[in-house]
């Protein structure tokens, strides 16, 4: 609150804006209602959006092909509304940042996030940087194990393995999941055991009931609930170890009281996606040569498209953004931005096939959440950064880990990530992250 006074208008202005809300938000309303009437014609097949970008994942290349053709088509058809929507939703935020001081289009954002803008410039630009070691290198071998020269770009995550992957029954998830936090420390076994000891867990998938998940603290003077749906498949294991993360983070932190256990979003992730890669580790270490393969391009893709691929959706939304305040940025230009930064992040082994031009018009972020798309990889980058302190001594980063937790949200992450001797706004750790991906890279072009 304190941050955020300099930039608070006078009272009528703020209450001018508050009432000018519901009628600024028809403009995200046009966006959603313009994809939820989207139909993608794919062979003779017709598909909704979620529905398509879901085909781009299957084992059939012509099926991935027809639903990307399809994808081309529909997005066309609308670009001309969804062009006008982005341009009017950014330049009414151009607005309102000049009124509140704002100097920066994303500082507003990185006031939010309790981050400052040193750190996610940094870690744009250690991302950038590592491209070629990360992305271009990890797509040209996937396209040869694909038996391709080149990947066109629906094959970005085509399965590798097309045999029905290995699944676990729950008590299997409970026993590996709770066996990757006690690699960590009894305690946070123990606590994360009290979940599946009370019914505390919404796990059983069922009708009418939503997809999705997620970890709810309700107060600190009660426990957490996890609400997940539990189809017993690899990814379950991880959704399963990913929430019970946040519940054991939510329960540390809840003895600073509600106002204060809640963390910034920078360290919201902290303890899911460490658990998440502690239970992939313990997959990787315990799979037959034979699956490895499949759970290495699993685990990497996931990276790419929480770190590579959100950073370069970052640096598209920056680039539009400056060239809106000059005025209105035509349909045309917006595509050759987006065809810029993600063949700049994907890389020579991947061919932007025509249409794809498109494909930023379907990103709701950008409308909804201007520069929220960094934060995926903020989180994902930190959280590495402490998987490699924690392997060089395991039994002195299990305390400093718990008291980083335990702490809520009464520290920024600079703060809370000192005792590691970590400073996130030195560009140096933020490859630090980096470096670990490049490592299952290589693990991967061992079994390739």
């Amino acid at each position: 609150m304190r941050a955020n006074k300099p930039h608070e208008l006078s009272e009528q202005m703020e209450t001018f804006i508050a009432e000018r809300m519901p009628i600024s938000a028809q403009w995200p309303r046009l966006f959603d209602e313009t994809l939820t009437t989207l139909r993608v014609e794919a062979g003779k097949t017709s598909l909704t959006l979620a529905e398509a970008l879901n085909q781009l994942s299957d084992p059939k290349p012509e099926a991935r092909k027809s639903a990307a053709e399809g994808l081309n088509t529909a997005l066309a058809a609308r670009v001309p509304t969804l062009a006008l929507v982005l341009n009017t939703v950014v330049a009414e935020k151009q607005l309102e940042d000049k009124w509140r001081g704002f100097h920066r289009p994303a500082d507003a954002r990185h006031l939010m996030n309790e981050v400052d803008g040193e750190s996610v410039d940094a870690m744009a630009d250690a991302v950038a940087a590592a491209y070629p070691k990360l992305s271009h290198r990890y797509y040209a071998l996937k396209a040869r194990a694909l038996g391709k020269p080149k990947l066109d770009q629906w094959d970005r995550n085509a399965p590798l393995e097309t045999t029905r992957p290995r699944t676990y029954d729950w008590q299997q998830g409970r026993t590996l999941v709770l066996d990757s936090f006690r690699d960590l420390g009894g305690e946070f076994a123990d606590i994360a055991s009290q979940f599946f000891d009370n019914p505390w867990i919404d796990g059983r998938a069922g009708p009418g009931k939503q997809s999705g998940a997620y970890a709810h603290p309700v107060t600190a003077n009660r426990h957490p609930y996890v609400f997940m749906n539990w189809m017993g498949e690899r990814r379950d294991v991880l959704t399963l170890a990913h929430e019970l993360g946040h519940g054991v983070h939510q329960t540390l932190a809840a003895g600073q009281g509600t106002l204060l256990a809640d963390t910034p979003l920078t360290l919201a992730e902290t303890a899911s996606i460490f658990a998440e890669g502690l239970t992939f580790d313990r997959l990787l270490a315990n799979a037959p040569q034979a699956e490895q393969r499949g759970l290495l391009a699993g685990r990497i893709e996931d990276g790419l498209n929480t770190v590579v691929r959100q950073i370069a959706f970052h640096r598209f939304e920056v680039r539009f953004h400056e060239e809106r305040a000059a005025g209105e940025v035509p349909a045309e230009r917006i595509g050759q931005l987006f065809l810029e930064e993600m063949g700049a992040s994907l890389g020579p082994a991947v061919t932007l096939n025509p249409g794809y031009e498109a494909w930023w018009s379907y990103v709701g972020h950008f409308v909804h959440s201007p520069f929220y798309v960094y934060a995926y990889a903020f989180g994902d980058l930190l959280v590495a950064a402490l998987m490699e302190h924690r392997a060089r001594d395991p039994e002195a980063f299990t305390p400093l880990y718990r008291e980083l937790l335990a702490g809520g949200g009464t520290k920024t992450y600079v703060e809370a990530l000192a005792p590691f001797g970590l400073d996130p706004r030195d560009p140096a750790f933020w490859t630090i992250g980096t470096r670990r991906l490049e490592r299952l890279i290589d693990q991967f072009e061992a079994v390739v």
